[in-house]
């Protein structure tokens, strides 16, 4: 009960405001969220969409959902294909063409245009999801084709020799000529028409694969509020996890099944059930994920050529300049695409070259399997909590911790991985190590680069990854076979070196050792590369005022 005498004080003008609860820097993470003052409910903003608790609950599992599907097409393919190379004896310098530098320049090419026609497409499906309805069903067929090439293969083989009349007609075609004798060689070569089978195919699903790629990550960076992308990713990466598991530990071992009896069964049983189930699954999510209003884009010049070749030579050259301008005249952001392009390439020495490393020391697919299944396991136990981190102490800082480690790991795998045990003990260091700095920093171009144009900067960075992959894939493949002049000159070093003579390094053989060598010097440049990023960031306002520079 009041005094009358001692009236309460009148209340607070309605533009005084705490200097605590101050408005948050437009743009900043904090201005994403919104508690109503009359319940004390949060919402989260993205754009135009406004998610509820619930909500959140409801976007996530669909995404979760899409990728599962995602991950499982993404940990079994590439796997496999790797296994079926590895059948067909195709050398080094092929393996890595195929596995890595061709994926790399697809990218090169495709990434970029896709990014930036994604982000300037207004649609009555969104500018993301219409992408993603079109590329699914290619990228489904091409596991399909993948899980048909034996069958395929075998038949074309018949249909292409001598004895069958159109094999006979084509023979007698080309032959008395030089390149018609070449061909016809390789026409009989059942392992060179298998690689013609597979190539045909792997390029359908890898286009496919590609343009989604660059417009998925779109996509969750559009419909997930900012300050819970840590999280999210978290989840995100439990779940591909969940799918290594499944896929390592109890179906990658069917194919030592198909070696022993020298058949492509469960090759072709497995990459035709996943291929159904992930065109399905994923275009389920496509449908359901609802994307919001965007801004109109930038208008575009007027067209001042009448011709119609040279109207699309100016508007190319046009847009290349706008591109590169935009994304690499900055200092920031060039220096943010130079460590991710390192921190990626660092865990590709391993990536590429394991399933041959392990074939060297005689581990079987079950035991493999078993071991990267281990390293999926540890990873999901882990993966909530470093999103969780992430979002605590921002994936910039988080990645820098475990590139550390990973050079450690490395460079223990370089002096000891010379048994089944070892390796698998350095392969199962890696597997750990390589998941937590993917989950940890899952988030970081949503936290730094521009959100209007984020798929057009990530294609950015991922143009100097493709560019990096294709050179290194094919370098690392010379450098680890002995018996060319690159291998040979550098096992000769290595050799010469009193630390490393004993690492049986040598010429004439395949050093698949330098694989973790190279690992650990890359990652030390990845490492440096990112004290230059940070030390940008926190001149641009740290993780609590950091807005992505515009220019």
């Amino acid at each position: 009960m009041s005094n009358p005498s001692n009236p309460p004080p009148p209340p607070p003008a309605a533009n005084s405001t705490p200097a605590s609860a101050a408005a948050p820097r437009p743009g900043s993470e904090a201005s994403y969220i919104h508690v109503d003052p009359a319940t004390g409910k949060k919402s989260w903003t993205v754009g135009t969409l406004t998610y509820t608790t619930s909500g959140i609950i409801v976007l996530f599992l669909w995404l979760l959902w899409g990728d599962f599907s995602w991950s499982m097409r993404d940990r079994s393919v590439g796997t496999m294909a790797q296994w079926y190379l590895t059948q067909m004896n195709v050398s080094q310098w092929t393996f890595a063409l195929l596995t890595a530098s061709f994926p790399a320049a697809l990218h090169f090419i495709l990434g970029p245009i896709i990014s930036m026609k994604s982000d300037r497409h207004r649609g009555k499906y969104g500018r993301r999801i219409p992408f993603l309805l079109v590329t699914t069903p290619f990228a489904a067929v091409g596991m399909l084709g993948l899980a048909a090439t034996p069958i395929i293969a075998r038949w074309l083989h018949a249909v292409l020799a001598k004895e069958h009349v159109f094999g006979g007609w084509l023979h007698g075609l080309l032959d008395g000529s030089v390149p018609g004798a070449w061909l016809i060689g390789h026409l009989q070569d059942p392992i060179s028409v298998s690689i013609a089978c597979f190539g045909v195919f792997w390029a359908a699903f890898e286009f496919a694969t590609i343009i989604g790629g660059s417009v998925f990550g779109g996509l969750i960076n559009d419909v997930v509020p900012k300050p819970l992308l840590g999280r999210f990713y978290g989840l995100f990466r439990a779940i591909s996890l969940i799918d290594g598991i499944i896929f390592n530990f109890w179906l990658v071992g069917m194919l030592d099944k198909d070696k022993g009896t020298g058949t492509f069964f469960y090759f072709s049983l497995l990459l035709s059930v996943i291929g159904v189930f992930y065109g399905v699954a994923f275009m389920w999510v496509c449908y359901k994920v609802k994307e919001g209003n965007y801004p109109p884009p930038p208008p575009v010049p007027p067209r001042k050529i009448r011709n119609p070749i040279g109207n699309w030579c100016v508007n190319f050259a046009r847009n290349v300049w706008t591109y590169c301008r935009e994304c690499y005249f900055s200092r920031y952001y060039f220096t943010f695409f130079l460590f991710t392009m390192m921190a990626g390439l660092c865990f590709n020495p391993i990536n590429v070259f394991a399933i041959r490393y392990r074939e060297s020391l005689g581990i079987d697919m079950t035991r493999y399997g078993h071991a990267l299944a281990l390293t999926y396991t540890c990873s999901l136990c882990l993966s909530w909590f470093l999103g969780w981190m992430a979002d605590r102490f921002h994936p910039l800082r988080m990645g820098m911790c475990f590139l550390f480690l990973y050079a450690v790991a490395m460079a223990w795998g370089a002096c000891y991985a010379d048994t089944p045990s070892t390796f698998l003990t350095a392969w199962v260091f890696h597997g750990i190590i390589s998941g937590c700095y993917f989950t940890s920093a899952a988030s970081l171009g949503m936290k730094l680069l521009p959100h209007q144009r984020y798929a057009q900067f990530a294609s950015a960075g991922g143009l100097l990854g493709s560019i990096g992959g294709m050179a290194f894939a094919p370098a690392m493949g010379m450098i680890i076979d002995g018996n060319n002049r690159v291998g040979a000159f550098v096992a000769d070093i290595f050799e010469r070196i009193p630390f490393t003579r004993d690492w049986g390094i040598t010429a004439g053989v395949q050093n698949y050792r330098l694989t973790f060598v190279t690992a650990c010097i890359l990652a030390l440049i990845a490492l440096a590369s990112s004290w230059l990023l940070y030390r940008q960031f926190m001149r641009l306002g740290g993780p609590r005022d950091y807005v992505a520079p515009e220019k």
